[in-house]
């Protein structure tokens, strides 16, 4: 039987002092410090639970550490202590239960002997009881008990930890519904026990909070907010509110359970997490000032003056159901509750909510409130059942039913809980076990069909539970009791007490170097690098490596369990780790990303398989962290990174094998010698069989060296060379160098086989996803565009089954294109150019780019051969105007007016037009730069904007409307069009008036502006639309379904599904001199279609880029290409070319550096690519002059 109490910890003022910016040392008394980990029982060195959260302190503690002049004065409320619920989350969504009572208490003698305190100096300390099972009441009470033992005159009968650890040890979790524990703490008896398994789930909190700070109206937004599963910000200057309201709410949306991030309490050093795009509920105190963060969409809940504000619309709950709910919580809340967390002993000295009413509210009330919504589920879900065919819910048969039965349209919040990862996980549940026969949905369902009450689906027990007393058979009437004038410090080991001391004697010694400061006068502020000796900073490196390891292995678990319809890519989990490796000039970010796979694929069943999303941003995230491991010579980390490559694979329907580690190709440092042979020396360090010589060692070793090369791809002669310098240096005999030799070429010929021949040169360059291909003579230069992808093929590689092997690489054959062939020969080489200029004058991300026409240039400069502008916008709010012919002075002008994130641009010849996340467009006049016209009107972010004839300009937004407006006249001249989700490309056909415009909801719209109709909802694509192409009658869609699809306008049928891609598509191009297609995606690939009378085929595929096509811009003659990775491309089409789109020919690339870019915008006229980076720079490359 399991325990209830797993930690107690206590918290507060360590030996070693930091403020909570870092720095090191005693800095004056008004400074608040880092609160550590003091006390813990069961201490740190038992194996029974895991250790407890690394985050404890800093979340028990959320303000750091005080100093006070005294300690708890009963004429002073604010020195009261302080009694409240912390919920913790750990990686993969479980949840650690924190009762805290934080209190002053003196400061140690030593410590303030070191730092020079003031005599009778008090600091904050928090003592904690951590559980993983949700029992606040026993949690609280426990403590309490505790706490005030502590501070009784009587004293106790025993040593105040020896008490703690028989309670912590002894006291079991009871059985649900059956036992009821009794405890004893000194002579105060508590229980504890479960309610049934077949009621309600436990919830051992009072959902009083929640109906004291929010109205019944606010209540049921909020409540409508989770099941639509919106970003959810609760604030509050009492912590305690924060978490009771967060886990009412959780109570309240039974049967379901919040499936995205959960964190009830947000301190300062997370509060970056608010910009995340994915779903979330999250605690922030009033306090922390949020006006810097991107909040557009987040539902911020104010606990204390009863507001909801949010800039997009909560939807409805639909009638009958809306006002039935309310109607029966307004009926139970006519009597309402008192205050809450009240510590007895201590008067009225904690967190009281902010209203008080005249009935106490008890467990019945909460009962009742729990069935009042649960109630609402039942009727609202009326019949679901029924639609449950082969253990698949038909969503569109059960919300056609509905519409019949209430004679209304589909209600969109209805629509919207039903495709919630709520409701998936629900029915998983309930079709996936046998959960149905406790399923209280279902029986309440029953229950209201018979014409029962509510109530009756609730167990009665008829038994009394068993009673289970848990005695200290040691407690007796000592001669003397033990009293405290604080709280008293837990025994410390030998070990520890001198580290204690040795921590002290170096603070000590630090304010002797600096001279003795008064407590009110603080020393000047040393850096960090300053104040920290060689033990210091080491010791400070292995608290960031904990810290951020912590933080890595929920993110990358979460990452892996994200569900088939999520983007990794465009994920919370994903950026915030990328952000990791980026950010920290030490490295802990990746070696502890790595480290963190190394120990899930050690620890856990988990085999590597991956989806395709994730295996595509586990790739780039391994990328980055080899990359920045290898500029920082932390050879060890590249070491794990690769045996952790050579271990992941992933797995589609094809079952064909792609391998993380081929796609490290591209960074150079497996072309250097000196790694090799250290990682050599590293296997030869493992552990090995006693029995076997050295001779044989050291061969096994350089197989798995040669595995590791032709797993990456390296070129045979340069792997054998590398190999025999290895094996010389060993002087291995020829014999055993024979085999070596042999052992790699069949390696090699395996690999050849399977994914095609490779540069290792080359790939520096343009590394991507090679194509597989079949063995092939040497006039064989065909190449096939990449679809492989699934079983480790070094499972097959070294399979003894050979029919395995051949039908492995046969699967592959399969695929191949006669006529497919590849344009990247070793000549490549020489197309490169290091003629790119780098444009500074953003302070945020470039997130808008525009090339204006030269027609538009001509009117402001004249007909100057070199004349262009580009145009960019940023997260700054400003627009900013380049000039690439003022070499060196290139900024021609900023634009300020926007209060949001540009997110468009689009210009004609007198004027330019953005768009924003303030919801606004402007219009500026481009010979005066005068701000001409704001037009609002938008409900949502702007994401589209497009000048037109007529003065007229066209604008899409995240609201899902397209919207005309007349500049001269500064109006609205119409919504012209409408979508159900938010638009993110648009086309307008100014020749015959059709606009298309698709996002979100998976659809291409097509409306004839003219006729003011809309002509055709095209419909095919399982996911969002990024990006369309509109040709005469011809519309190409690019999807993050990973295809892209051909469609007629005027017949309104999709022509042709190009369907070869392993990623999203992202960018898609129409060549009109060739009729051809050509695709980019997040694989990094470049595919050319052509068009004849057999059909769409790809006959081309380009490898140059190693992420994300972002821009593909075709013109007669050239065509341009920018990636995510900041790397560019240019092609030209000969005049000897023909009418065939593989006619286009790499014509340069620029010298590439590393840059996450967010756009990319091409001036063909001018042979001009122009980067915009995440880190505000823009990147301009003129192709036409080499340097």
């Amino acid at each position: 039987m399991g325990r209830i109490f797993e930690y107690f910890v206590v918290c507060g003022l360590g030996p070693e002092m930091r403020t909570l910016d870092g720095d090191l040392g005693f800095h004056g008394l008004e400074f608040n410090y880092l609160p550590s980990l003091l006390d813990q029982f069961p201490p740190s060195d038992h194996s029974l639970y895991p250790p407890p959260p690394p985050q404890l302190p800093t979340c028990v503690l959320p303000a750091g550490v005080a100093f006070h002049s005294s300690g708890f004065v009963s004429s002073d409320p604010v020195s009261f202590p302080r009694s409240y619920p912390i919920v913790l989350t750990e990686g993969d969504g479980a949840k650690i239960f924190v009762s805290c009572i934080a209190f002053r208490d003196r400061v140690c003698e030593d410590v303030a002997e070191a730092y020079r305190l003031p005599p009778n100096t008090y600091a904050d300390k928090c003592i904690c009881l951590v559980s993983h099972a949700p029992n606040f009441r026993a949690l609280r009470d426990s403590l309490e008990e505790i706490f005030l033992l502590c501070f009784s005159s009587e004293g106790s009968c025993k040593p105040l930890w020896d008490i703690i650890a028989y309670m912590v040890s002894n006291v079991p979790l009871p059985t649900p519904g059956k036992d009821r524990v009794l405890y004893a703490v000194e002579n105060c008896l508590l229980s504890v026990e479960a309610p049934p398994e077949d009621s309600l789930p436990q919830a051992d909190i009072s959902l009083q909070p929640l109906v004291q700070c929010l109205d019944v109206d606010n209540l049921i937004k909020l409540f409508t907010s989770v099941l639509v599963e919106r970003r959810i910000l609760l604030r509050s200057n009492k912590y305690s509110l924060l978490t009771l309201v967060s886990e009412a709410i959780c109570h309240l949306i039974y049967p379901f359970r919040w499936q995205q991030v959960y964190i009830p309490l947000l301190f300062f050093s997370g509060v970056d997490y608010i910009d995340a795009p994915t779903p979330y509920m999250m605690g922030l105190h009033s306090d922390v000032d949020t006006s810097n963060l991107a909040i557009d969409g987040v539902v911020v809940v104010d606990l204390e003056y009863n507001q909801i504000t949010t800039s997009e619309e909560i939807p409805p709950i639909p009638e009958p159901e809306f006002s039935a709910l309310r109607n029966d919580i307004l009926k139970l809340l006519q009597p309402n509750v008192v205050g809450i967390d009240h510590l007895r002993g201590f008067g009225n000295s904690v967190e009281h909510g902010p209203k008080s009413f005249s009935k106490p509210w008890g467990e019945d009330h909460d009962l009742q409130l729990r069935v009042i919504f649960l109630k609402f589920f039942a009727s609202i879900l009326g019949g679901y059942r029924n639609f449950i065919e082969n253990k698949v819910f038909s969503t569109d048969a059960f919300l056609k039913r509905r519409s019949r039965s209430t004679n209304q349209p589909s209600e969109p919040m209805l629509v919207q809980f039903l495709g919630s990862f709520a409701f998936l996980d629900y029915l998983e549940r309930r079709l996936g076990s046998d959960e149905n026969s406790t399923n209280l949905l279902e029986k309440l369902q029953d229950a209201v069909g018979r014409g029962q009450d509510a109530m009756s689906i609730l167990p009665k027990s008829s038994m009394e539970p068993e009673i289970i007393t848990i005695a200290d058979p040691e407690v007796e009437e000592p001669a003397t009791r033990y009293t405290y004038d604080r709280f008293p410090a837990n025994v410390r080991s030998e070990e520890q007490e001198e580290k204690r001391k040795q921590i002290l004697a170096v603070a000590s010694g630090a304010l002797e170097s600096n001279g003795r400061h008064s407590p009110s006068s603080p020393p000047g502020k040393n850096t960090k690098e300053d104040s920290f000796s060689s033990r210091e900073r080491a010791a400070e490196r292995d608290r960031m490596v904990l810290d951020i390891k912590v933080k890595l292995q929920g993110l990358w678990l979460r990452l892996v369990k994200l569900g088939s319809d999520e983007d990794p890519l465009s994920s919370f989990e994903y950026g915030t780790i990328l952000a990791l490796i980026e950010s920290d000039a030490e490295g802990i970010g990746g070696s502890g990303f790595i480290e963190c796979i190394r120990e899930h694929l050690k620890n856990s069943d988990w085999d590597g398989g991956l989806t395709v999303e994730q295996f595509i941003a586990v790739k780039e995230l391994l990328k980055m962290a080899v990359s920045r491991a290898a500029s920082r010579n932390d050879l060890s980390t590249v070491q794990y990174a690769l045996e952790v490559s050579a271990e992941m694979f992933k797995k589609d329907a094809n079952n064909v094998s792609d391998y993380v580690q081929r796609h490290l190709i591209s960074i150079p440092i497996w072309e250097e010698l000196r790694f090799w042979e250290g990682y050599f020396e590293y296997l030869m360090e493992q552990p090995a069989n006693d029995s076997v010589n050295y001779a044989t060692l050291v061969t096994a070793r350089l197989i798995i060296v040669a595995s590791h090369m032709a797993g990456l791809g390296l070129p045979d002669t340069e792997a054998w060379n590398m190999i025999e310098t290895i094996a010389e240096k060993q002087k291995l005999g020829y014999k055993l160098l024979i085999k070596l030799r042999g052992f790699l070429s069949h390696v090699q010929q395996l690999r050849v086989g399977y994914w095609g021949a490779s540069s290792f040169k080359q790939q520096s360059i343009s590394s991507g996803l090679p194509s597989p291909r079949p063995k092939a003579d040497a006039s064989d230069d065909t190449q096939q565009p990449s679809e492989a992808s699934g079983r480790s093929w070094v499972q097959s590689m070294f399979s003894r089954d050979t029919a395995s092997r051949a039908n492995s690489f046969s699967r592959v054959r399969k695929w191949v294109s006669d006529n497919a062939s590849s344009d990247i020969t070793a000549a490549a080489q020489k197309k490169i150019q290091t003629n790119v200029r780098v444009l500074k004058g953003h302070s945020g991300a470039v997130t808008a780019l525009h090339s204006v026409t030269r027609r538009e240039v001509h009117d402001l400069v004249g007909d100057r051969e070199d004349a262009g502008f580009f145009i960019s916008g940023s997260t700054d709010c400003l627009v900013k105007i380049w000039d690439p012919s003022l070499r060196g002075s290139e900024l021609r002008a900023t634009l300020k007016g926007h209060t949001g994130t540009v997110r468009a641009i689009s210009s004609d010849r007198a004027k330019i037009v953005s768009g924003s996340d303030d919801q606004s467009v402007i219009v500026w006049d481009k010979q005066t730069l005068q701000l001409l016209e704001e037009l609002k009107g938008h409900d949502n972010q702007v994401s589209c904007v497009k000048m037109i004839s007529g003065e007229r300009v066209l604008t899409a937004s995240h609201d899902g409307t397209v919207k005309m407006w007349d500049v001269r006249t500064d109006m609205c001249v119409s919504t012209v069009g409408r979508c159900s989700s938010a638009i993110l490309s648009i086309e307008y056909d100014d020749s015959t008036g059709i606009l298309a415009a698709a996002g979100r909801d998976t659809i291409a719209n097509i409306w004839d502006l003219r006729s003011g109709r809309q002509m055709h909802k095209l419909k095919g694509h399982t996911k969002w639309i990024r990006s369309i192409r509109m040709v005469e009658d011809t519309l190409i869609t690019g999807s993050d379904d990973w295809t892209a699809r051909v469609w007629s306008i005027s017949r309104g049928s999709c022509d042709a599904v190009l369907a070869c891609h392993a990623g999203p598509v992202q960018a898609v191009e129409y060549s009109t001199l060739d009729k051809g297609i050509i695709t980019g995606s997040a694989d990094g690939l470049l595919r050319f279609w052509e068009n004849d009378d057999d059909g769409i085929k790809c006959v081309k595929n380009i490898t140059l880029h190693n992420s994300s096509i972002l821009s593909i811009n075709a013109g007669e003659h050239w065509l341009g290409i920018g990636a995510a990775d900041n790397s560019m491309s240019l092609f030209h089409r000969p005049s000897n070319a023909g009418t065939k789109v593989s006619g286009w020919q790499l014509y340069r690339v620029p010298q590439k550096t590393a840059a996450v870019v967010r756009c990319v915008a091409s001036d063909l006229e001018r042979k001009r690519i122009c980067s915009g980076g995440r880190n505000g720079v823009l990147r301009l490359w003129d192709a036409t002059i080499n340097i």
